[in-house]
């Protein structure tokens, strides 16, 4: 695959990453959700931190974690140069291109939505807002993409969690997160095609 396709993909994804984004963040307020089917919904959520909400302790913490997110995206695209120019696998540059979709889709939300929404609490967020809810770097990720497949309790004899309410899939994320998963995914399972050029 040449560079100049796997910047195409990654345009494309972005955007799409982007615009649901935007649209969620222009027309929700936190906490609203659709139900598309009975194992899916949109569920708009704000995430202050890295997957399933984790977040850096400290008041710097956010800060660390955005300029880490910036690093790391440096890092994955020399790693896609590198791949093209080595003339690697389409599932290598692909999967690389996934993400660093991902990455790069998030760190948009954490540099620049903290100064261009409003808080999105009790009312639906204004792009451009001349009320930030936040500072640069300090932006919150917008998540909605939720699939609770199962919802039930568990069985009794299950040790630990026997008896308790459980749903899958319980995690709510977006494109972005979508990208990562899918481009760590295509490593994990097509490793030897991904870089049979390495080995």
């Amino acid at each position: 695959m040449s560079l100049r396709k796997a910047y195409l993909l990654i345009f494309i994804l972005l955007l799409v990453d982007q615009v649901s984004k935007i649209y969620i963040k222009t027309n929700f307020i936190l906490g609203e959700e659709v139900q598309v089917f009975n194992w899916f919904k949109i569920l708009f959520i704000e995430n202050e931190g890295m997957a399933w909400g984790v977040q850096i302790p400290g008041q710097y913490g956010k800060l660390f974690l955005t300029l880490f997110r910036i690093a790391a995206v440096g890092g994955i695209g020399y790693w896609l140069w590198d791949s093209v120019r080595n003339k690697s696998s389409n599932y290598l540059i692909v999967a690389i291109s996934l993400i660093l979709v991902g990455a790069f889709g998030n760190i948009i939300d954490s540099v620049f939505y903290g100064v261009i929404f409003n808080d999105s609490h009790y009312e639906v967020a204004k792009l451009f807002s001349d009320q930030p809810y936040g500072t640069w770097f300090h932006g919150k990720v917008v998540d909605m993409l939720y699939f609770p497949i199962w919802h039930g309790k568990l069985p009794v004899w299950l040790p630990f969690w026997g008896g308790n309410d459980f749903t899958f899939f319980n995690a709510i994320f977006n494109v972005a997160d979508m990208a990562i998963s899918t481009g760590v995914g295509i490593l994990i399972v097509f490793n030897k095609k991904a870089f049979h050029n390495q080995l």
